[in-house]
């Protein structure tokens, strides 16, 4: 039982120094690369206005549908 937990505290303690290693890395790459311009505030805002606009249109088809149903079909 002991060897078990042995194991598996130097496996955690293992993954926290990659963690950490990979955080720095990532750090250092922010700092030499500045800022990418993006505000992830604006991406929001962008998807959602897309989002928007397309169920206006989907809601505007489905009301000229049920408005003129099979007349659409220039029978």
């Amino acid at each position: 039982m002991k060897e078990m937990l042995l194991k598996s505290t130097v496996r955690a303690q293992a993954a926290g120094r990659r963690v950490r290693a990979h955080l720095e890395e990532v750090r250092q790459r922010a700092a030499e690369d500045g800022e990418r311009g993006e505000s992830p505030i604006q991406t929001v805002i962008i998807i959602l206005a897309g989002v928007a606009g397309a169920l206006i249109i989907a809601g505007a088809l489905a009301a000229l549908y049920a408005k003129y149903g099979g007349k659409l079909g220039g029978a």
